[in-house]
């Protein structure tokens, strides 16, 4: 069972918005057994928009087709697919009693003839009812395919999506289950991964299919499988899940489908021992502490932090010696502990953490070379301190800082 995603309209193609609703809609399509075969971007434009339709019912069984469908004239998708189904437009009377419902209730402006022409659709669809906007989803069939055109609008499709359209592609269609299992591990490239695992992956059985998903000192192991036997295929994947992770156990950090990301990990050891953290950020500029303040809870354990960017501020406001820094470099692991150090005291907290570093693309007030990171993490026992080479791309080495400092606070702290 397979489905292909068209996201229509140019906003996309030029890079003004990000398709965040074919991440969205292919999610929630495999958990229901459907796999996407294709996601497609095409501009506002009919004959680009019909080669896609071609080309979608050759390919899947699905086509989901978002955007398009507001009341001004570059919105073409209604149109298109009526031409493409050899159709005409009518109007829909309960689509129009909620189009002037709407207005009434939560419109200042009159509604215009544009407005109620969100009514009109093609005659041989199925009206999706669109809770949260004026554009209806629709419904065609073609034989044993389906087209299905929502708004582009990300809330009005997820309402479309999780109210209306799993529930009838699960009744119309017979789907395998698709399992995916995704393991966490920090502290090895891919490469070095894959060496180490490469006898495993070589004897996995022929239905289970292994890809690696690196990021900044991370790699994400997904096993992927698909069966009508739910049971068959959980046993597949238990059985090689306790194989590898012997393999790995000095770098595995959990599963991501039980939420086991290394930050949750962190912050539930630290809500779990009563810990609390104070963090000294320069060359992170504050991305550590976001990690942990997204999260709901993270007050039970952060007590505070500071952003010192500038070499003076560090001196103020941390109370880092002068003479440490010119001693050793702004960018040292002495000045890494003194900053440690004072955090932990400023907020009373029982282990504080510091990041200093030169991440480009100028060396700035260090003469160190760019990419290089000083990482401190002090606790009311004993100080550790760490020097890192993250490369030269800033982006890169701020991301990468993040992560380390998430990857040592597990083994070297929290561990225990």
């Amino acid at each position: 069972m397979q489905a292909e995603i068209i996201t229509i309209g140019d906003e996309i193609l030029i890079g003004q918005i990000v398709d965040t609703n074919s991440a969205f809609i292919g999610k929630e399509l495999n958990k229901i057994g459907v796999s996407v075969y294709q996601i497609t971007s095409v501009q506002d434009d009919k004959e680009h928009i019909l080669k896609a339709f071609t080309a979608a019912e050759f390919n899947a069984d699905i086509v989901i087709v978002t955007g398009g469908l507001g009341p001004t004239k570059d919105d073409i998708t209604k149109h298109t697919l009526a031409e493409y189904f050899n159709d005409t437009l009518v109007q829909d009377d309960t689509v129009l009693a909620h189009v002037e419902d709407l207005f009434a209730k939560y419109v200042n402006t009159p509604i215009s003839d544009l407005n109620r022409k969100q009514a009109l659709v093609p005659s041989k669809c199925k009206v999706l009812q669109n809770e949260f906007g004026t554009a209806p989803g629709m419904w065609i069939e073609k034989g044993d395919k389906v087209f299905i055109s929502l708004p582009g609008v990300p809330f009005e499709m997820k309402g479309l999506i999780t109210n209306q359209v799993l529930p009838k592609l699960q009744e119309k269609y017979k789907r395998p289950f698709i399992l995916h299992k995704t393991i966490l591990t920090n502290g090895l490239g891919e490469s070095a991964l894959a060496l180490r695992i490469e006898a495993w992956e070589n004897n996995l059985p022929e239905e289970l299919k292994l890809a690696y998903l690196p990021s900044l000192g991370k790699v994400r192991l997904r096993l992927s499988i698909k069966g009508f036997n739910k049971e068959t295929i959980e046993n597949i994947v238990a059985r090689e899940v306790e194989k590898v992770l012997p393999l790995i156990e000095d770098v595995f950090s959990g599963f991501e489908d039980n939420n086991n990301s290394i930050e949750q990990i962190v912050a539930q050891k630290l809500t779990k021992e009563n810990f609390t953290i104070a963090f000294a950020e320069s060359c992170t500029g504050g991305k550590l502490t976001e990690v942990f303040t997204k999260r709901q809870g993270a007050s039970n354990y952060l007590k505070g932090s500071l952003v010192c960017y500038a070499t003076q501020s560090k001196i103020d406001l941390l109370g880092v010696f002068e003479e440490t820094i010119n001693k050793y470099s702004v960018v040292s692991e002495q000045v890494a502990i003194e900053m440690a150090e004072q955090v932990r005291q400023k907020f009373n907290s029982d282990i504080g953490v510091s990041t200093t570093g030169n991440a480009g693309p100028e060396k700035g007030d260090s003469d160190v070379e760019v990419g290089t990171v000083c990482i401190a993490i002090s606790t009311k026992k004993e100080i550790k301190s760490y020097t890192f080479y993250m490369g030269n791309h800033r982006e890169k080495v701020i991301n990468k800082s993040v992560n380390k400092v998430l990857e040592l606070l597990q083994k070297e702290i929290l561990i225990n």
